[in-house]
């Protein structure tokens, strides 16, 4: 597998931090955000420098139970082309739900959700991988997600629903150790069971991110400094396994140059240090909730720990349609709850679903807020209040850009703003934005001879 070396996430906010760092071997940008027609000049840069640049997919929806969208590959494959990357990379995660399957509206999450670890859930998931696989010029490489919630009656352990997934697919892992952690802190789970049971042989590389601890959840921020929790986490993958490439991760609230330079040395020194993490280490609570470590290390999990032939269901036969709609069901029945004000599905913890919504509607906020920056300036202050008013009732159907138009709608609809010189350029705006697009010149003189040559030939 290639050796990338150390990285960081490349965003416009630090573009020139990140080409004055020292050290970086290569970069990582989300796939959404790029124009294949206007690179920034930051990533030339870069890429004539000779540093790696790897296309990351947050909006593929994998672990959806619709196959992935054609057009979707498509921009993934070309961004992929263009960049002359030797990988790609997604996440195990759905990001949408209801639609045909469900015969119910469709509705987006606006992030990404955990996939429920049963067997339905695997056969659809890898029969999607096997879809993208084909439709990509790359390997791919899948990565694990953070999670505030827990699915009730799950089959399988995150390192086992990993460990089939490889197996059946040959697809390659993008192992973010703070989002094991925030496992950990969230759902119990022990970091270590989860390494032990993996497949470390099929890791692409790893991500490292920051985050913070509210009222005992864990959130996964990427917008605050690396936690020792984490680093420890890393160190026990680097006991198991030595990865082609580890990633420092940040997307908001950007820190100068030299935290990231002082983040960056701290991964190193991390992957440096090799030897047997320390046995039954407490951390304190200023570090996160307490760890346990284990040693000594195996690569790969213990006989007990994994399913035999014998236990394990059939593989995937050669169709997942009742897979696909037992699992639409399910992923919309969620989803639903946490953007539409549904009931709760029976077995979740009502508390955690609560927190997802609010934090699923304060990212809408805030995207909103990025994509369309005339709204906070045009309303102020009153901006979030009457957005988290408006996500409510409305559900997210067609992205964010979609998203703050039919917030401006509502608001016009409603006699907002009540200045009336604000009401007017917030009307503009939402004119200019929603009306049908005027032609292109060239096509206005060509309707036009084409109306004068058959007023010639009356």
């Amino acid at each position: 597998m290639e050796k990338l070396g150390t990285g960081i996430g490349w965003r416009p906010e630090i573009a020139t931090a990140v080409e004055e760092l020292p050290g970086i071997d290569w970069v990582e940008v989300v796939a959404e955000n790029l124009c294949p027609g206007h690179l920034p000049d930051s990533l030339l840069r870069l890429r004539e420098r000779g540093v790696t640049v790897v296309p990351h997919g947050v909006s593929l929806g994998v672990g959806g139970a619709e196959r992935p969208a054609a057009d979707r590959l498509a921009a993934l494959a070309e961004r992929a082309l263009l960049l002359e990357s030797p990988l790609v990379t997604e996440h195990i995660a759905f990001v949408r739900a209801g639609g045909p399957l469900t015969a119910s509206p469709g509705l987006e999450a606006g992030h990404l959700l955990p996939v429920p670890r049963t067997w339905d859930a695997l056969h659809v998931l890898c029969e999607n991988v096997r879809v993208a696989q084909d439709a990509l010029p790359v390997p791919l490489a899948l990565e694990n997600i953070a999670a505030l919630i827990s699915w009730p009656d799950e089959e399988l352990t995150e390192g086992q629903f990993l460990a089939e997934l490889v197996e059946r697919t040959g697809v390659r892992l993008l192992i973010d150790v703070a989002n094991l952690h925030t496992n950990h802190v969230n759902r119990g789970e022990d970091p270590a069971a989860a390494l032990d049971e993996l497949p470390v042989e099929a890791i692409a590389y790893v991500h490292v991110a920051g985050g913070v601890e509210r009222d005992g959840v864990w959130h996964d921020t990427h917008a605050h400094p690396v936690t020792a929790p984490v680093l420890d986490v890393l160190a026990q993958l680097r006991d198991r396994v030595d990865p082609p490439g580890v990633l420092l991760e940040r997307d908001d609230d950007f820190p100068p140059a030299a935290e990231l330079a002082g983040e960056l040395s701290a991964i190193r020194e991390t992957l440096a240090a090799r030897g047997a993490a320390p046995a039954h280490r407490t951390v304190t609570a200023g570090e996160g909730a307490t760890a346990r470590e284990t040693a000594p290390a195996r690569t790969t999990a213990p006989a007990e720990a994994r399913e035999t032939p014998a236990q394990r269901p059939a593989a995937a036969s050669p169709s997942t349609t009742a897979s696909r709609q037992r699992l639409a069901l399910t992923e919309t029945a969620l989803l639903s709850a946490l953007v539409a004000g549904t009931p709760a599905p029976e077995g979740f913890d009502t508390r955690r679903l609560g927190v997802q919504s609010r934090a699923l509607a304060a990212k809408r906020a805030d995207v909103v807020s990025q994509v369309a920056p005339e709204l906070p300036a045009l309303l102020g202050a009153g901006y979030r209040p009457a957005f988290l008013a408006y996500a409510k009732s409305r559900p997210m159907s067609g992205g964010y850009r979609r998203d703050a138009l039919d917030f401006a709608e509502q608001l016009l609809r409603t006699g907002l703003p009540a200045d009336a010189a604000a009401r007017r350029r917030l009307t503009l705006w939402w004119q200019e934005r929603s009306a049908p697009r005027r032609p292109a010149r060239a096509v206005r003189f060509a309707r036009a001879a084409r109306t004068r040559l058959g007023r010639a030939y009356r």
